[in-house]
């Protein structure tokens, strides 16, 4: 079951760091959402999957996947709970980068060219990192419908996806945690 309410007091209580940080899009803040420490546990996954699966409703995607190594826990609880519920899906990984041996492939796991799927991300804060795995599923010949985030930072993501027609969620706002934006 999802339940906003406790996402957010495990966030408050594992995730959230105050300090100074250097974001994965270059800026600095005085705060980081290290969401591997919910990810990784139990009950953190097992929310976060029950929240997506609730949002994406009976309309699943083929599949759900995102750029490693911050999807790839997501990924895997989304798959877990949704063959617990008899549902369907599968999940993909999205490297950083092409393996220098074996297949050579960017995006690894049981999908095909033609599936639709969502990008699932931990922490978004302006898109691009979302987008790089968005252009490498397309680029494998994934139709990606949406991209799905644990918590927005409310710092220009959902307008980048908005003027790049791609639908975009959180089941979380930095807001939803109590931090003003400025912070």
């Amino acid at each position: 079951m999802y339940n906003q309410r406790r996402l957010i007091e495990l966030v408050k209580q594992h995730a959230l760091k105050l300090g100074n940080f250097t974001l994965a899009s270059g800026k600095q803040a005085n705060f980081y959402l290290d969401c591997r420490k919910l990810t990784l546990t139990g009950e953190g996954a097992n929310l976060i999957a029950h929240g997506m699966l609730d949002h994406l409703g009976r309309d699943l995607p083929d599949a759900v996947g995102g750029m490693a190594i911050g999807a790839d826990p997501i990924t895997a609880a989304l798959v877990t709970v949704a063959y617990q519920q008899g549902k369907e899906l599968r999940g993909f990984i999205v490297r950083k980068e092409a393996k220098a041996h074996g297949t050579g492939q960017e995006v690894e796991g049981p999908v095909r060219a033609g599936d639709r799927v969502v990008i699932v991300e931990d922490t978004v804060t302006t898109g691009g990192s979302s987008m790089r795995a968005v252009e490498k599923a397309q680029a494998f010949g994934l139709v990606v419908t949406s991209v799905l985030a644990v918590i927005d930072r409310c710092e220009g993501a959902a307008e980048f996806f908005r003027q790049n027609q791609l639908p975009f969620h959180a089941l979380l706002t930095i807001q939803d945690l109590g931090i003003d934006q400025q912070a």
